[in-house]
């Protein structure tokens, strides 16, 4: 018997180990998780032969809101997964936009989250594909292709990584924790909130990352890599998996004011929970001076 085994021998290998790695889920749970990490999988491979190297890179808003061919590729391979899996859901991508459905259920999809660093070859960016029901989300699976990393969420039923169950960190203060943010296309227009609370943050914690990727930083927050995230002008597609997930692993979401998160709002906090007041106080803080900026609370 040969030892030798083609490409597709080795794919289909990999497919299995991967489906072994799938968290126990119930019905029909278990059939939506399975179709997103499918997707997620697959734009996760290509996304991984063609980082740094795209052959088309365009701008969106601005010089700092870039798409590429693969974030499009990326976005068909997913929708036709998915549609295959579930034809009467509707969809909701970064690309292609939204497609009408009489159905409650919705797919959520940024199919390449840290577009700048995949065109610059920076290791740092994924997969977001979540599920809501009448507005409720579901599932949530992110796929980071280049550490071989599936992020999985179910509504009720925890947060996995690679199969393995994820817990927030315990850090209690700001003064112990690492948190993250970006800055959004709109920051070079309205740079004064942005500067003011990353002035005020890094100033109170041991650091603040800004990595270019929101759904990776949502699911390292789950992982309790991160103990908090913040981030304002976001789209429901940066966010409605990664927020399951934190949910899910024991962490807590809430806009600036301490609501519920409406994705179509942008204003997001998440953390391990036991940072979360001491975080919202300082983003809804007093007004500081920034490079010459005055920044209010009222913005």
């Amino acid at each position: 018997m040969s030892l030798c085994l083609n490409y597709h021998d080795l794919l289909k290998i990999a497919m299995r180990f991967l489906d072994i790695m799938q968290p126990m889920l119930p019905p029909p749970l278990s059939g939506y998780a399975r179709a997103a990490s499918q997707a997620a999988r697959a734009a996760g491979r290509l996304l991984a032969q063609h980082a740094g190297k795209p052959a088309t890179v365009a701008m969106k808003r601005g010089i700092n809101d870039l798409v590429t061919n693969i974030d499009r590729a990326s976005e068909q391979a997913i929708h036709r997964i998915l549609h295959r899996a579930y034809p009467g859901f509707g969809f909701l991508g970064e690309e292609r936009g939204g497609r009408r459905s009489a159905s409650p259920y919705q797919w959520i999809v940024d199919p390449l989250d840290g577009t700048t660093n995949f065109v610059h070859g920076v290791p740092c960016f994924g997969v977001s594909i979540g599920l809501v029901h009448e507005g409720v989300r579901i599932v949530g699976v992110i796929c980071d292709p280049i550490r071989r990393q599936l992020f999985v969420a179910a509504q009720g039923h925890g947060a996995f990584l690679n199969g393995k169950r994820l817990r927030v960190s315990r850090h209690r203060t700001l003064a112990t924790s690492l948190l993250a943010t970006g800055f959004s296309a709109k920051f070079r227009r309205h740079p004064q909130p942005y500067a003011r609370w990353f002035h005020a943050l890094e100033s109170r914690t041991q650091a603040v990352r800004r990595m270019g990727s929101t759904a990776l930083c949502l699911a390292y927050v789950a992982a309790g890599w991160l103990d908090g995230f913040y981030e304002r002008d976001l789209w429901p597609w940066d966010v409605a998996a990664g927020l399951l997930l934190v949910e899910e692993a024991g962490g807590r979401v809430t806009d600036f004011d301490g609501r519920s998160v409406v994705l179509s709002d942008g204003r997001v906090a998440a953390s391990n929970g036991w940072i979360h007041e001491e975080l919202l106080r300082v983003l809804r803080g007093t007004s500081v001076t920034v490079k010459g900026w005055r920044a209010f609370e009222s913005l």
